[in-house]
Parts: C-alpha cells; sequence; structure tokens
C-alpha cells in the first residue's frame, strides 16, 4: 500500500486502547501522527499566517475543493504552479472533495448517480459536480492528499435513505480512482453509512479494494451526541486497515481528538479552534475561556499557564477582552495562533504518552484539568 512517494510506519499501538502513534510520509514532509489539522478552507487559515502556523507546529493544512473551484478556480491555481506556490505553503496540504459544502451549502441541489447539480453560494450559477471533476479540480490544485466524492447523509436518515447514499458513495469511489492517474496525489476514500452499524461496516469493506495510503471516516460529527460518534468508531474500528492512517473528518474538538485517538484514529481536522477563536472563545487545558466576559476586565494573566505560543508569552486576558469587544481583528488572530497552538501541544502530548507506555494517564490528567479555572 505505498509507492515512492507515500508510506506509513506504524511505531506503537497502546495495548489497552488501541491508540496509535506513526509517521506519514508524504512528497511534501512528514507527519507525524495523531495530528490535527488546521483547516484553510480558501487557501488560507483564516487570521494566522503561514510563518505562525510553522512556528506553532502545524504539520499538514486543509483547503477546500468546492471554495476554490469557486474563487479563485482551480485552473487559475494551476496555472500559478499549483496550490503549495499558490498559497506559500512548503508542507503537506489535504484537499477535501466538495461533497459536503455542495450538499450542505445550497438547499436547491440534484442528487442522481451522475453527481449533484447546484447553485453557487456566490452567485447562484449552476454547477454539477461529478466524481470525475472532483478529481480533476485536485488534481489541478495539486494537494498530497485528496478525498474521493462522497454523499454525506445527514443525522436522522432513516436506514433506507443511508443505505442509498452510502451505495452511492461506493460507486462514486469506483469512478473516483478510474479518473484519479496521479501518483504524487494519495486518494483517500470515505467511509460513510450515517449511525448505522451494519451500513457502516459495508461501507469500509465496499472502500478497502481501494485503500492505498489511507481511509477517511465521513458523516460524522453532523451534530449527533459525541457518545454516538464514539460508539460508531468502536464498531467499524476492527474492519480499519491497520497499515495506513486513519481519518476523521471534520473533528476537532479538544475531548473529541482525545476519544477519536482512543479509538485508534489517526489524523483530524476542524474549522472550530479558528471559528470559536473569531467569537473571543479559547481552548485551553483548563477548559474554554470566553474572554469577552466581564470576569476577565481586570485578569492580567495569560490565556493558558501552561502555553507558550505567542499570545500566551505576551498577552494578558485583559487585553483580548478589550481586543475582542472592541473588534480589532487581531483579538481574533491571536486567539486563533494560541487555539491551534494548544490543539498541536495536546495531540503532541498523546503522541509521546502513547510511545511511552502512559496513554491512560495523560488522558486522565487532560480531563482532570478541563475543569479547573484557566
Amino acid at each position: 500500500m505505498n509507492n515512492e512517494y507515500f508510506s506509513f510506519e506504524l511505531q506503537k499501538v497502546d495495548p489497552e486502547t488501541g491508540a496509535r502513534a506513526g509517521v506519514f510520509h508524504t512528497p511534501h514532509g512528514d507527519i507525524l501522527t495523531p495530528v490535527y489539522m488546521p483547516v484553510g478552507t480558501q487557501a488560507t487559515v483564516k487570521g494566522v499566517l503561514p510563518k505562525d502556523l510553522k512556528e506553532i507546529g502545524s504539520q499538514i493544512i486543509l483547503s477546500n475543493t468546492y471554495h476554490l473551484y469557486m474563487r479563485p478556480g482551480d485552473e487559475l491555481i494551476a496555472r500559478a504552479g499549483g496550490l503549495h506556490k499558490f498559497m506559500n505553503w512548503d508542507r503537506p496540504i489535504l484537499t477535501d472533495s466538495g461533497g459536503f459544502q455542495v450538499f450542505s451549502l445550497s438547499s436547491l441541489n440534484k442528487i442522481n448517480d451522475d453527481g449533484v447539480t447546484f447553485s453557487s453560494h456566490v452567485d447562484g450559477s449552476r454547477h454539477t459536480f461529478t466524481p470525475e471533476l472532483a478529481m480533476k479540480i485536485q488534481h489541478n490544485l495539486g494537494s498530497d492528499i485528496i478525498m474521493a466524492f462522497d454523499q454525506c447523509s445527514e443525522y436522522g436518515y432513516t436506514h433506507e435513505e443511508a443505505r442509498r447514499a452510502m451505495e452511492r458513495t461506493s460507486r462514486w469511489l469506483e469512478r473516483c480512482y478510474a479518473a484519479h492517474d496521479n501518483p504524487a496525489q494519495a486518494l483517500f476514500p470515505i467511509v460513510q453509512g450515517n449511525f448505522y452499524e451494519d451500513l457502516r461496516i459495508e461501507s469500509v469493506r465496499r472502500c478497502l479494494p481501494y485503500v492505498r495510503h489511507g481511509i477517511a471516516i465521513g458523516g460524522l460529527s453532523v451534530g449527533e451526541p459525541k457518545p454516538l460518534m464514539y460508539e460508531m468508531l468502536e464498531k467499524i474500528r476492527p474492519e480499519l486497515p491497520a497499515d495506513v492512517p486513519r481519518y476523521l473528518m471534520g473533528v476537532g474538538s479538544p475531548d473529541c481528538l482525545v476519544e477519536g485517538t482512543l479509538r485508534g484514529v489517526d489524523m483530524f481536522d476542524c474549522v472550530l479552534a479558528t471559528r470559536v477563536a473569531r467569537n473571543g472563545t479559547a481552548l485551553t487545558s483548563r477548559g474554554k475561556v470566553v474572554v469577552r466576559n466581564g470576569k476577565y476586565k481586570e485578569d492580567f494573566m495569560p490565556l493558558d499557564p501552561e502555553c507558550d505560543c505567542y499570545c500566551c508569552r505576551n498577552y494578558t486576558k485583559a487585553y483580548l477582552r478589550h481586543l475582542v469587544n472592541v473588534g480589532e481583528m487581531a483579538g481574533g488572530m491571536l486567539l486563533s495562533l494560541h487555539n491551534i497552538a494548544y490543539l498541536h501541544r495536546l495531540m503532541r502530548g498523546l503522541r509521546e504518552s502513547i510511545l511511552g507506555g502512559y496513554v491512560k494517564d495523560f488522558v486522565r490528567e487532560f480531563y482532570a484539568k478541563q475543569g479547573q479555572e484557566a
């Protein structure tokens, strides 16, 4: 399942929990797992410069196929030399297929076995996404890791509705692989099946013939209770291949990163870190800190006593509260930088604890601290 461009080295599996530590080798560098991947939807992580992402330890970032197809256009990015050159990021990049956005951003979409016809959220123009087009766009973008085009079924779908979406995803997967011809891009199939154990397991088995370098788990963290997500991960874990990275899509809260890692997941992404930052919320080792709250008006301590990021080294909660409450963009930028740095530090701690054989102790300490005052 490896080639000259990609390989995965599984370094250790915790015997009690199944948590994994590994190294994913890619054309733009190695990725130490488990890993949190910041999201740069439109070829930038909102409010954080690439040099700052590197300083805090970002190994890989995501961009969005749908949004880049809409603006500025994948062909323009190809003429610019690909996404790495266009956005000045020389480390790995993962792009999603655009499927989730096609289904979620437009209430006027038409789904059939060929693809999805929908209205642009930008100007209302009509477009049709097919598996072949999703591959073509991602080939133009030149990302290291690309996703198969899938149909994400909503939480609350009936078993029959979920089955139809899962089977369509499987047929589209075959077409994606037929259209994919660049060995320098790793194509991940996506497991679907909603919240039905039989469909999830069937979806994994349908994906297995197409697993070359990794496998993604989609359709979770879509509004369901967290214990249900954890249950689905536990149900499919025995079916997942052990020799490639496992990517849980759209998951990025600290507790979900911990619980996902304990269930054998290697890669995570989510916009939560920067989204809540822009609203004045920090993720810390002592839980969430909503800095706009009045109790921080004269709090001259850093956000997180355990953090050494630029924000925590230089600024107080009182100053950050001031920035957020007067609408200064620096507030969201500093909080975004801190939140991503915190999640990277959490994942490094998980990785070290897996390698060191004390992951359960690490997790107990994580939860003990989350209820404390920052």
